[in-house]
């Protein structure tokens, strides 16, 4: 028996379980049992049908949702069929150790809420299962948020960090048995965590944030007879990093120079020191400043330095290398803001000679006397005296004549000691035509005048740089002088010809090959307007660019192999911008590559070290890795990896299709297009050399009807019977005579004599050809071949008496003519043996 109020409190608690209308369900089925009074089994009936009609609308709308793809702000689920949208939760990684982490926290969150995917650190809090199947509510897997360990921690050790605790169904917690694998745990360095007590996390030793920032740390949950099992969840552990390195200088001591002439604010060299704590935290920043400087003269802070990039700058533009050609500086540096760990380190400062001192005449002006029609005299020695370098260009003299000698009777030339002119006569003098002569000579080092001027690279085009002046010692004449640029590489600069204001023509860039030193050098030539002889100088613009963050840093390596276990690959980075705009440098993944990889930098943060945080199949992979400077400017670089089936750094790889270069590729195809061109010219030269080939003049089918045979007089065409064999009596004793019936091609041909003119050369014409063609030993012997067209005078068909046959018949048998038939009747008359 129960009470009214019991009936309703279980009557509403159905009901406000949608999800489990079950109880609803079973507390109408036993309404005859309870004490219901009337208007409450009402309600119950009231309640049940809702409860159906809320079941079937909410089906109605869910296969809807399915159908439509309208499932409003649902993150589906991309791997496992049990998992749907995900939510994190924030959590503060340094909780104590008593904490507990379970599966059965907040397990009665809204399911509103699955609409909604906030992240913290990455890491699973509560999953929901795929929508195919209606939304139905389960419990959430065990997840494990980041843990901060600080280095260096006092212990005692083992220290304990917190429990782990896994839900598993009809498995009670006592039942349930943890194991951990990864590194520090199973793999090097093996030992550093374990477990105490069944479910307690330790770690066994002081940790150092310079030798490992982070350990990735896999937890396993099973029953006690294994049948069940939780899916494994990362454990990391994230080492704080304390002060406990002093910064180191990169070297020591730096050695720089810089020329006298530097203008203030002109950077000329840097110096760097490292250290090996957290750059992220003030513990691994380093400061910069300078301590002392030797020799303190003309000024005591003669140089100044950034305290943060270790750039060192002229202060004061005081420098003389005459007097102090060196200076040394005791340098700083310290992490902390600086007032932190220390060390002091050194740098040489070479002052480095300049054009700034001009040489001068000892002696201003030189009475001498020669005597006339003498080449070769010497008429003065000038003398000069200059306090730069010995030396060097800037010290070295030249000399010119620069009036006074408008015919040319005079040159002079520097003297071995390189500190004199010396005039001479190239031309004789006329005592008659002039006797004097006042000559103008001015003297030049070797290394022109420079003036340097410090600008920053991005300086717009058409901003004023400076004005080259020069002016002219010919003072007796009103000349005008005019500037033009001869030397100017890059092409960057123009100048006002009037003026001598030099200009920006085109964007300069410090990382261009024509830079040397973060110097671009310029010529600039100054002449007078003397048609007949103009007056030249130069002079050399030096520009110092400032550089500017204009160049994002750049991975060298375009593609890489990996194995997909335990290996690590080091990226190299280049930057084309110097200090402050280089190293250190910063990456991050970009896109899908978050899934699987891991990219971090080195310990000096010049290198990208890259690995795999799970074992990728066989084959290739675009990396892409978003790489930033010091200051912060960012490229997006792609790398190809080729992941390989394999463990470490031995890089095996098997089954997997090796990608032929295009190098190769083209090398193959020109090979066999070189190959079908010799085919085809071999073709040629076959045809070619069976074309010359001759055809034979008689085939073995040419049939003629001259070569008849009648058994009988009056036998027609049907009684012939062909024997060419006859054609070939009389040869056998005649080796000389080829039998064939082609031409041989490897002998020459004879010359026939040509036809003749006149008629009474034609006996001659005839037997000089038919000796010839009897030794032709290209043509068949047939002497039925032989078609002479003439037979004697006046007829086409006369005797055959030109032959000479009758002579020559006497000493042979003739009688076998009887036997040829009609048409050798009249032969057989004259040359046989029978009567006439």
């Amino acid at each position: 028996m129960c009470g009214p109020e019991e009936v309703v409190e279980k009557l509403y608690t159905g009901r406000r379980r949608l999800t489990h209308s079950a109880p609803l369900f079973t507390l109408y089925s036993q309404r005859q049992q309870l004490c219901l009074l009337p208007e409450l089994d009402i309600r119950l009936h009231f309640a049940l049908v809702m409860e159906v009609a809320w079941i079937m609308w909410f089906g109605v709308i869910t296969f809807l949702c399915q159908v439509l793809s309208c499932a409003s702000n649902v993150v589906l689920p991309t791997s496992n069929a049990d998992k749907g949208a995900v939510i994190s939760s924030s959590f503060n990684g340094s909780a104590r150790a008593e904490h507990v982490y379970s599966q059965e926290d907040n397990h009665m969150d809204s399911a509103v809420n699955a609409a909604s995917r906030v992240e913290t650190a990455g890491f699973l809090v509560v999953e929901f299962p795929s929508y195919s199947a209606g939304q139905r509510r389960r419990k959430r897997e065990w997840v494990i948020p980041p843990y901060q360990i600080p280095e260096n921690e006092r212990g005692p050790f083992p220290k304990t960090l917190f429990p782990l605790k896994a839900k598993l169904d009809g498995v009670s917690d006592f039942e349930v048995r943890y194991n951990i694998t990864g590194e520090g745990a199973d793999q090097p360095p093996v030992g550093l965590f374990n477990l105490l007590n069944r479910n307690l996390l330790i770690v066994t030793q002081p940790l150092d944030r310079e030798k490992k920032k982070s350990y990735e740390l896999k937890a396993h949950a099973t029953s006690k007879d294994g049948k069940k099992k939780a899916l494994p969840t990362d454990v990391t552990i994230i080492v704080t990093d304390q002060n406990d390195n002093k910064p180191v200088f990169t070297e020591n001591p730096f050695n720089g120079q810089v020329f006298e002439s530097a203008p203030q604010g002109y950077e000329f060299m840097t110096v760097t020191a490292t250290d090996a704590d957290d750059p992220e935290t003030y513990n691994g920043i380093v400061n910069y400043t300078i301590v002392s400087q030797e020799p303190q003269l003309p000024k005591l802070k003669m140089f100044d330095i950034n305290t943060s990039t270790g750039t060192i700058r002229v202060q004061e533009p005081v420098m003389d290398r005459e007097q102090w050609p060196r200076y040394t500086l005791l340098i700083k540096a310290a992490d902390t803001e600086g007032v932190g760990f220390s060390t002091t380190g050194t740098a040489v400062i070479t002052i480095t000679d300049s054009n700034d001192n001009p040489p001068q005449f000892k002696q201003t002006s030189h009475n001498a006397s020669i005597p006339e029609n003498k080449v070769g005299a010497v008429v003065a020695k000038l003398t000069v005296t200059d306090g730069d370098e010995v030396g060097s260009p800037a010290w070295s003299t030249k000399y010119r004549i620069i009036s006074g000698d408008r015919n040319g009777f005079f040159s002079v030339r520097t003297g071995p000691t390189q500190m004199e002119g010396i005039i001479t006569t190239v031309k004789p003098l006329d005592f008659e035509k002039n006797k004097q002569y006042v000559l103008s000579v001015i003297v030049e080092n070797d290394d022109p005048f420079v003036k340097v001027i410090v600008k920053p690279e991005d300086v717009p085009v058409n901003t004023e740089l400076v004005t080259y002046t020069a002016t002219d010692p010919d003072t007796g004449k009103s000349q005008k002088i005019t500037y033009e640029i001869v030397n100017d590489l890059a092409g960057w600069l123009s100048v006002n010809q009037e003026t001598g204001m030099i200009k920006v023509k085109s964007i300069m860039d410090r990382e261009s090959d024509r830079i040397k030193n973060g110097t671009y050098r310029a010529i600039i030539l100054a002449l007078d307007d003397d048609g007949e002889n103009p007056a030249t100088g130069t002079g050399t613009l030096e520009i110092k660019l400032e550089d500017v963050n204009d160049n994002a840093p750049v991975i060298n390596e375009g593609s890489i192999e990996i194995c997909n276990r335990e290996a690590t690959v080091l990226l190299s980075i280049t930057d084309k911008d110097g200090p402050p705009f280089g190293a250190p440098f910063s990456v991050e993944t970009q896109g899908d590559t978050k899934k699987s990889w891991t990219a971090r930098m080195n310990e000096t943060r010049t290198g990208i070290l890259l690995t795999l945080n799970s074992v990728l199949e066989q084959g290739k992979y675009n990396v892409v890795l978003r790489v930033f400077d010091n200051d912060g400017m960012n490229q997006d670089n792609t790398i190809q990896a080729t992941v390989c089936d394999c463990k470490g750094d031995e890089f095996i790889c098997i089954g997997l299709t090796a990608e032929i270069p295009l190098s190769l590729t083209l090398g193959i195809l020109a090979g066999i297009l070189v190959l079908l061109l010799l085919l085809l010219l071999l073709l040629l030269f076959m045809r070619r050399k069976r074309s010359s080939i001759k055809i034979p003049l008689l085939t073995e089918e040419d049939v003629r009807d001259n070569v008849c045979c009648y058994n009988e007089e009056g036998g027609g065409e049907d009684d012939q019977n062909y024997d060419l064999g006859v054609l070939h009596r009389g040869l056998d004793n005649r080796p000389e005579v080829f039998r064939n019936d082609v031409a041989p091609i490897f002998l020459p041909v004879p010359q026939y004599r040509p036809r003749p003119s006149n008629p009474k050369e034609i006996a001659s014409f005839i037997g000089c050809n038919l000796k010839t063609a009897d030794n032709d030993p290209t043509a068949p012997p047939y002497d039925t071949l032989l078609v002479f067209d003439y037979e004697g005078r006046g007829s086409d068909a006369g005797s055959l008496s030109s032959l000479n046959s009758s002579s020559s018949g006497h000493d042979q048998d003739y009688d076998f003519l009887n036997d040829w038939g009609p048409r050798f009747k009249k032969l057989a008359d004259m040359y046989g043996g029978g009567k006439d």
